[in-house]
């Protein structure tokens, strides 16, 4: 079982995106490094700060987004997570 974190970005995020997002990335390579974050990214088509990762539990997930900066500063409007069945592994 994985968990999956989704997050939908406010309106005109761009400006607190770039104010934090230096804070941001050192927090996904912290749990990256832990080994609790598989994967990451935004959504394209439109580009509009929505993103989602992928944890190997709902703990890491939710600390996590906890201590997220762009969560603490409002980049984030709304999150969730959700437990995934991953059918094709390795």
């Amino acid at each position: 079982m994985k968990y999956v974190m989704r997050y939908r970005a406010v309106e005109d995020f761009l400006p607190l995106a770039q104010q934090h997002g230096a804070a941001h990335v050192a927090r996904l390579h912290e749990f990256r490094d832990r080994g609790v974050l598989l994967m990451v990214g935004t959504f394209d088509e439109p580009m509009n700060g929505d993103a989602m990762g992928v944890f190997t539990t709902r703990e890491a997930a939710e600390e996590f987004i906890a201590g997220d900066p762009f969560v603490v500063h409002g980049v984030v409007a709304e999150w969730t997570v959700r437990p995934w069945n991953e059918v094709l592994t390795g």
